[in-house]
């Protein structure tokens, strides 16, 4: 199957309507029909906001997450929508993907 990989860049403790963004995000795609999706807590990153990493001084909800789905290019179109109504202004990435099963 040729689909997209969607994925979305938030930080560990944002909130959305008092749920976590992470959290929200996977919730909005179920609602949408997308049969899956996961959250990835970066060990450490940079952007706009600066670096962050898990060491042992690091303050708490400030590492990245990626919530990461596999969808045909239709559905993620839906979703950025549903997030952009939503008034949240999230970077994603949308990478062209191969989704298959090994025999």
């Amino acid at each position: 199957m040729n689909a997209v990989c969607l994925q979305v860049f938030v930080s560990e403790a944002s909130r959305h309507h008092s749920k976590l963004t992470y959290e929200w995000l996977l919730d909005a795609a179920q609602g949408l029909g997308v049969s899956g999706g996961s959250a990835f807590l970066a060990l450490a990153g940079f952007g706009r906001h600066g670096r962050h990493d898990a060491g042992f001084f690091e303050l708490a909800g400030e590492l990245p997450v990626v919530v990461e789905f596999f969808v045909d290019a239709a559905l993620a179109d839906q979703l950025l929508k549903v997030i952009a109504d939503a008034g949240l202004k999230l970077v994603y990435a949308r990478l062209p993907a191969e989704i298959g099963v090994t025999l």
